[in-house]
């Protein structure tokens, strides 16, 4: 937006990307001394959100062109950037953008750009577990390596947003009512306190497959088919379409693991019902790092006790924030537990 390159320019913040001739007649209107950064389109084939169909420049037949045009414009271009789309599934993809990415450096150096220095290769790193991380960096790594190397004196930037949240946060929420969906099959239907306008809204926008696991032991094998709905008055306020789970009861506990991208920030409190509380839980290692480190002390930390598994249920009746013993299934260690926004998510029962 035009109000956001003036305020930039305001705050002598002088970096931007660009993908299309509009911008870049924008920009040498408003902020003529900015430099600039050419986002090129390079999308995985699997991937969460194809970031592709919305921004960047196909590297061969667009990006010269624009190239072609700062230079006209006497604007100054200092790097190139892509993403290859959120949740990356492909590790492959990174090759093939970082091997774009060259190609259009070496346009633009041809073209009279000598200051070249950036390469920000995105975001798209997963963060679950069990996630092919790994294989990513090692790809990376040969590109840069391949591409651009350390002598070439190239910063790299990357955007490894997901990759540090996903697993971070821990969402348990609580069966308010169930039924069955017919009298002629055995299909339960559970419903939650908390649903896709809530913490699950990455099912709609970020397209997530949020598995659950129930808090309670129960016996093994003995599992039937049922669907996990949220509590709101719309029908399409759906966590789980079918899976087979235990039969469980009012009450009973359900967790979701890797819920910390793309959930609470973007919540709503549709139809009245609040965004869930957040805990963290801590070990006792990272509570002596943490509570002398700035701004926390030991004022922010409460020991309780909860099960080694996050067997931990909040009372329907404390106002405040604290944990008491009769919450607790035993079985139990003692943890730290900071009040802060954190790592674990627990909605209105």
């Amino acid at each position: 937006m035009t109000s956001h390159i003036k305020y930039a320019m305001n705050q002598n913040v002088d970096l931007t990307t660009f993908d299309n001739e509009l911008e870049l007649y924008k920009i040498k209107s408003i902020n003529p001394s900015c430099n600039l950064v050419i986002r090129i389109r390079c999308d995985a084939v699997e991937t969460q959100c194809p970031l592709g169909i919305k921004y960047g420049c196909d590297p061969v037949t667009e990006a010269p062109v624009l190239l072609t045009l700062a230079r006209d414009l006497d604007l100054s271009i200092v790097g190139v950037s892509f993403h290859v789309g959120s949740g990356c599934n492909e590790p492959v993809a990174f090759r093939r953008a970082i091997a774009a990415a060259s190609d259009v450096f070496t346009f633009a150096e041809q073209l009279g750009f000598i200051n070249m220095y950036l390469l920000n290769i995105g975001g798209g790193y997963p963060g679950n577990k069990d996630t092919c991380l790994d294989k990513i960096a090692d790809i990376v790594n040969d590109a840069l390596d391949e591409w651009f190397p350390a002598s070439s004196g190239v910063t790299v930037m990357a955007e490894p947003g997901r990759y540090f949240a996903a697993s971070a946060f821990t969402l348990a929420t609580r069966i308010h009512s169930m039924k069955k969906r017919s009298t002629i099959d055995e299909h339960m239907m559970y419903f939650i306190n908390d649903g896709v306008y809530g913490s699950f809204n990455s099912i709609l926008y970020d397209h997530s497959i949020v598995v659950p696991k129930p808090l309670n032991d129960y016996p093994m094998g003995k599992t039937s088919p049922c669907s996990i709905w949220g509590p709101t008055c719309d029908g399409l306020d759906q966590v789980i379409d079918q899976v087979n789970l235990p039969r469980m009861k009012m009450g009973d506990w359900i967790i979701f693991e890797d819920m910390g991208a793309y959930t609470i920030p973007v919540a709503s409190t549709f139809n009245g019902f609040p965004l869930p509380k957040v805990f963290a839980v801590a070990n006792r290692g990272i509570w002596h790092k943490l509570k002398n480190l700035m701004p926390f002390s030991e004022d922010h930390f409460t020991t309780v006790p909860i099960v080694a598994t996050i067997k931990m249920v909040r009372s329907e009746s404390s106002d405040d924030d604290t944990w008491e013993e009769n919450d607790v299934e035993y079985n139990t260690r003692h943890y730290p537990c900071l009040h802060m926004k954190n790592m674990f998510s627990v909605p209105e029962a």
